[in-house]
């Protein structure tokens, strides 16, 4: 069995190994994209991807509600005028998240509306594919974007894992190549890392001789992210629930690795986390299961935002949250909403330009699906990261050229 291909079957069935329960690690040959290496940025900023899974509402979640066609579309489920919390004169964010209200306030907070791709795909499988590969509607790779990103310019050596995974057994953007860590279960982590011990076994097969290899790689990873007594102990408090758990565990991991100022010791960290937040697949009952999702997401981000701030991070963080759709405009009969096409989506840190971007839902002229005109192509949001964020040529990692949007202060 090649390492590429023992790799990947790796990180599938690793959750259930007797050395490390709930842990996979994904590691493999890098595909080919012209070497190149980071500006001085570089892998010191931190990207932090939110999935948000099951496509969510965009138009809840920021409600264009002074136009008077959201009412007639959404008699039932949309969310009351006298509710929504107000950005400006024509869009308002879910009165779940007024947690996201500070950030806001203090321009930390932007906002990317209309945010999708040509001939979008309203399958779950093949959408999220297309995100995660930042590939075009009729085109398949294998390599996560962040997976060629990562081959492009590699991740310091000191580094414990190019990203971290946590919340999904899916690597995402890291599949097929990335040095990645992935928690399918965050609160056996601190247990679980504790519990392994370096095989120092000679073996002379060369294929057990890797496995052996593979299995050290995973103790000396986790090692150096699991939460150390004594060390950077975050104030934080951190919310209950899966996803709040998955933040904890992120922010806990990057602690153990950090000095008080929020630099990386001796270079260990990663370069990448992404979260998984379940449940956006609403076709029924949307209202009081999207309000509780979208509670869960901004008390996650605000607990993000302040354990980053402790540790000294906060300014070398961008938070970027993605879904494979958003939803149809009109309301199903079963009080949700079918797969749609544009969504909102949100972008934070102490370095992010907050404000409104993209352009406002156009209700208007919806197209013979009723899905609402894309304005903003996922792959700009791409470009950021990759460029004005890491310093790299993302136009060689995303094999096609992007505008990047002006997010970011210099």
């Amino acid at each position: 069995m090649k390492r590429r291909d023992f790799l990947a079957a790796a990180a599938m069935t690793a959750a259930g190994a007797t050395w490390l329960p709930e842990t996979a690690w994904a590691q493999g040959i890098a595909p080919s994209v012209p070497s190149l290496q980071p500006r001085a940025s570089g892998y010191g900023n931190l990207l932090i991807l939110v999935e948000l899974k099951g496509g969510n509402d965009g138009l809840n979640t920021v409600v264009p509600y002074a136009d008077p066609l959201y009412a007639n579309l959404r008699p039932t489920i949309g969310v009351r005028r006298g509710d929504v919390i107000q950005l400006d004169e024509h869009s308002a964010l879910h009165p779940a998240l007024a947690p996201l209200m500070p950030m806001w306030r203090a321009h930390e907070l932007a906002i990317v509306q209309g945010v999708s791709y040509a001939q979008p795909n309203l399958s779950h499988f093949r959408s999220i594919e297309i995100w995660d590969t930042a590939s075009r509607s009729d085109q398949y790779l294998r390599e996560g974007w962040l997976t060629r990103a990562f081959a492009s310019a590699p991740v310091p050596s000191g580094f414990a894992a190019d990203g971290l995974v946590l919340g999904s057994a899916e690597m995402g953007p890291l599949a097929n190549g990335a040095r990645a860590i992935a928690l399918v279960n965050p609160a056996q982590f601190a247990r679980a890392s504790r519990l392994v011990t370096p095989v120092s076994l000679k073996e002379r097969n060369p294929a057990l001789a890797h496995i052996l290899d593979v299995e050290n790689d995973i103790v000396h990873a986790a090692d150096q992210l699991r939460p150390r007594p004594g060390q950077l102990a975050l104030k934080t408090a951190f919310p209950n629930g899966a996803f709040g758990t998955s933040v904890k565990t992120a922010m806990q991991a990057l602690a153990s690795g950090d000095t008080p100022q929020g630099e990386p010791v001796n270079g260990q960290g990663v370069a990448a986390i992404r979260l998984t937040l379940n449940g956006f697949d609403t076709h029924q009952n949307q209202p009081e299961r999207h309000a509780d999702l979208l509670r869960q997401f901004a008390a996650g981000m605000a607990a993000m935002r302040s354990a980053l701030v402790e540790m000294g991070r906060w300014d070398r963080t961008m938070i970027v949250t993605y879904a494979e759709f958003g939803r149809r405009v009109r309301e199903n009969q079963s009080r949700g909403t079918d797969h749609g096409t544009a969504s909102a989506h949100f972008v934070a840190g102490g370095r992010v330009t907050g404000g409104l971007y993209g352009a406002a839902p156009q209700l208007a002229r919806l197209d013979g699906n009723g899905n609402l005109p894309v304005a903003v192509d996922f792959r700009q949001i791409y470009a950021t990261v990759l460029g004005d964020w890491w310093g790299l040529d993302a136009q060689a990692v995303l094999q096609q050229r992007f505008e990047p949007l002006p997010l970011l202060r210099v």
